[in-house]
This record gives C-alpha cells, structure tokens and sequence, in this order.
C-alpha cells in the first residue's frame, strides 16, 4: 500500500463550517495530527481505530516541535497509512502546510491540500464585518502579528497603512501596542476603525470594536486574549449593522431573517 497525507484545514472555529472533503478525509484517516485550535466536536467523525495524536502549540510553548510534526507525517504516510494534518482555518494560511507539503516532496510521499476557512474571512463575517466592499473596501491583506516588532517587517508598515483598505491580522494580541504604534507612526489616521474578535464562530466569540487611539486600552478593559482576529479598516463600522450574530457571554445565538 502507498501512504497519502492530506494536509487538512478545519475552519476557524464551528464545526458546521468543514467542508464535506474535509470530512470524508477525517473518516478515511488511519492517523490525525491534530492543532490545539481544532474544534474537538470534529475529531467525532474520525474512526474509532484511528490514531489521534495531539500536536498543540501555545504561545512560547510547543507541545511537539514542528520537524517532529514533519517526521510523523512522513513516517506513518510511508507505513502505507492515510494520514490527515488537521489544523485550525486554511492549512496554507499562517498554518505552516506548505513547510510540511515541502517535506512531503522532500520523502516523495503524496500529499493533498484541502482548504479551510480561515479566521481572517469567517471571524469577520461572524462578526458582521466583510473584509471588502465595493464603496470601502477593494483590498485587504491578511498579517502576522507575531513579526510586529521585527526590524524587516517594520519596513512594511507604510504600504501596509497607505496601501491596503482593510488589515487581518493574527495572533497579535500581545503585540496590540506595536501594531497600532506601527500604523499611527505610519500615517494611518488614529480614528481608522478597529475591531477584535475573540474566539471567532464559536460559542464564546465575543468582539470589541473602537478606533486606533482607543483600542489598546479597550482590549485591556476587557481582558481580551488569543485565539484572536483583529481587523482595520472602514468595513468595521459595517458591524452595527451586519451583525446577523448576538454574543451574550457564552451564549452565541444565530439570528435568522424570515
């Protein structure tokens, strides 16, 4: 038999939202590799034969190192095992899928990429926020966080403030003060809209908006933490009116239109 890997992207948070590839993949696995921002709910349409393997990262903490992750892959693909790499959002977008499908060509094992929705798109629109919009906004850009105190990505801030109409940026919680610095410094006028979105599409989603100059300590006020989206742009102030979800403490109530 010939091992395959299926480098697999979960969505962002509801589990309604995997795609019906992704979930024939899952029931077709020998062997899941799992992220730690997986919906557990998912894991249910794996077989009870299959091997879960948990490979969670936190913030300076990685439960498994990224060449171990690499190793796994290609070792039980070679097996002759069905092997799914199951990460939060899209596994090509801040998911590190194509260092592991490079590693899958390295070995000469199959691979295939099935996409996800990342929480740059669906957190925003849980949140009544579309990215674009004809009279607002014809571009955005989806950012790390992570590099926002980086001497090269300083360099980007001006195009990133000037050239783009709406920011995504991931994982930036802990780098809020730098990136709205970053913006201002830029040029980026200090009223442009803001929001965060706190556990996107899931049932403890909770999102807080304001403008550059207020946001930091808005996010501190409300204890804000990671998993977050925040995003910048005009399209914000969409939100008073498209937002189609109520957030009420845990409770996350879908409003439908008759």
């Amino acid at each position: 038999m010939k091992g395959y890997v299926y480098l697999v992207g979960a969505g962002c948070g509801d589990p309604e939202l995997l795609t019906l590839k992704a979930i024939k993949k899952i029931q077709q696995a020998d062997v899941i590799l799992y992220d730690r921002l997986v919906n557990q709910e998912i894991l249910s349409f794996a077989r009870e034969e299959a091997q879960l393997i948990y490979c969670g990262k936190l913030p300076h903490y990685h439960t498994m190192k990224q060449e171990t992750i690499n190793n796994f892959l290609v070792k039980y693909a070679k097996k002759g095992l069905a092997v799914v790499r199951l990460k939060g959002g899209d596994p090509f977008v801040f998911g590190r899928g194509g260092e592991e499908a490079l590693e899958c060509v390295k070995h000469r094992v199959p691979f295939e990429v099935i996409p996800g929705i990342t929480a740059g798109i669906g957190a925003a629109s849980y949140a009544g926020i579309p990215v674009t919009h004809r009279q607002i906004s014809q571009s955005f850009a989806f950012i790390t966080g992570h590099q926002a105190g980086d001497s090269v990505a300083d360099q980007k801030w001006h195009h990133l403030a000037h050239g783009v109409d709406t920011l995504c940026i991931y994982m930036g919680v802990s780098q809020l003060p730098v990136i709205v610095d970053h913006l201002i410094k830029s040029g980026k006028n200090s009223d442009t809209p803001i929001a965060i979105v706190e556990w996107g599409t899931t049932l403890k989603q909770r999102t807080i908006t304001g403008n550059l100059k207020s946001i930091v300590k808005l996010a501190e006020e409300e204890a804000i933490i990671n998993p977050s989206m925040i995003i910048i742009g005009e399209v914000v102030k969409l939100r008073d009116e498209l937002n189609w979800y109520i957030e009420n403490g845990s409770a996350l109530q879908k409003v439908h239109s008759e």
